[in-house]
């Protein structure tokens, strides 16, 4: 008998390490890209905020923040998401509008905190006549993959700016290494990308094929600008990023990059994303000193929220705590809305960029 209950209590104590060893392996952050900002800052949080409290954080590639919403929502062992502001504003905006299936998708999804800005790029040829991103109407243009929040940045800026959606025939949908290729072999007119900077994607590249391409600028004084930044906001592109391509810093608009994670509420799951919590807090002067340049731009606070936004209550608790300890101080920013227009049958072209017509 005693054998026995040896035996048994062997065997349930190693399914209780097979589960725990597979509940953390279960522990994924889906990014962006390979070559891309999004990918680092989910390594930085599995090396800097995962690892210290025995959390196997995978990271995982993506197209984008569009694809990242779907798989926080539907992929298994998915618990965090890197997701650009446009692009959760456009799932909510559709909701509203009377989609069930973006309601579904995006309601229960909730904000960790918000990161850094990305910048947007508009890259054409060197030897283009064109010089400012206004002047990118009825151009040859890529936005991106469908499912990338690039598609929804690159085409709710075209409409802000020209009050008409980018025409069909002028909309290609490459990855940003593809995108670059075809520009140089004159395929493309321009090129949006969106990546936070330094971008690995431009750094990569050798010098000959920089030399072949060359960044818009952002006019402020035009009309098309002042549309823009109804939803996005003025940033630099700067030399020190890239010394070996840009000679000048390049005026642009940037988008807000959010840790997103869903409304769990099981009880270990609830205590593995309050130790998250409370590692990013006691780890987050590690991310910024030994990160990707863009933590610096992070600030530990939970700003106010646009309608509809919501944080996540297990960890807002645990960071709020942290801020008042860390005595943090700063307004922060607050989300801007995107306004889209109501889903219409057949699928709208916005429907496609957030990867919504699979589902009718």
């Amino acid at each position: 008998m005693h054998k026995t209950f040896l035996m048994l209590f062997a065997l349930f104590g190693l399914a209780g390490l097979v589960a725990q060893a597979h509940a953390q392996a279960d522990y994924k952050i889906v990014t962006g890209p390979e070559r891309g900002t999004y990918i680092q800052i989910g390594q930085d949080l599995a090396k800097w905020v995962a690892d210290p409290i025995g959390m196997n954080l995978d990271v995982l590639a993506s197209k984008g923040s569009a694809e990242n919403v779907q798989r926080m929502r539907y992929e298994p062992g998915v618990k965090f998401a890197l997701v650009q502001s446009d692009v959760y504003q456009a799932y909510l905006d559709m909701a509203k509008a009377g989609n069930a299936d973006a309601g579904k998708i995006i309601q229960p999804l909730r904000l960790i905190m918000p990161l850094y800005n990305e910048e947007i790029y508009f890259v054409v040829r060197a030897d283009s006549p064109i010089n400012y991103i206004h002047e990118i109407k009825d151009k040859n243009i890529s936005v991106g993959l469908i499912g990338s929040g690039t598609a929804q940045s690159a085409t709710t800026l075209y409409r802000l700016m020209f009050n008409e959606p980018i025409p069909e025939q002028n909309t290609q949908h490459y990855s940003n290494e593809d995108a670059l290729a075809k520009l140089i072999v004159r395929k493309l007119d321009v090129a949006i990308i969106v990546v936070g900077q330094p971008a690995k994607l431009f750094q990569d590249l050798n010098s000959d094929l920089l030399g072949q391409l060359k960044l818009l600028k952002l006019d402020p004084s035009v009309p098309e600008t002042a549309r823009a930044e109804q939803t996005y906001f003025p940033a630099t592109i700067r030399t020190s990023s890239y010394p070996n391509w840009i000679k000048e810093d390049s005026p642009t608009l940037t988008v807000k990059a959010f840790l997103v994670t869903y409304d769990y509420n099981l009880r270990g799951t609830v205590g593995a994303m309050t130790q998250f919590a409370d590692s990013l807090c006691t780890h987050f002067d590690e991310l910024q000193a030994n990160g990707h340049p863009k933590w610096k731009q992070v600030k530990m606070e939970l700003p106010p929220l646009t309608r509809g936004w919501k944080y996540y209550p297990p960890i807002e608790k645990r960071l709020r705590a942290c801020i008042r300890k860390m005595a943090s101080t700063g307004s922060g920013e607050t989300a801007m809305p995107v306004t889209q227009r109501a889903p219409k049958r057949p699928c709208t072209d916005a429907e496609k960029v957030l990867m919504l017509c699979n589902n009718e």
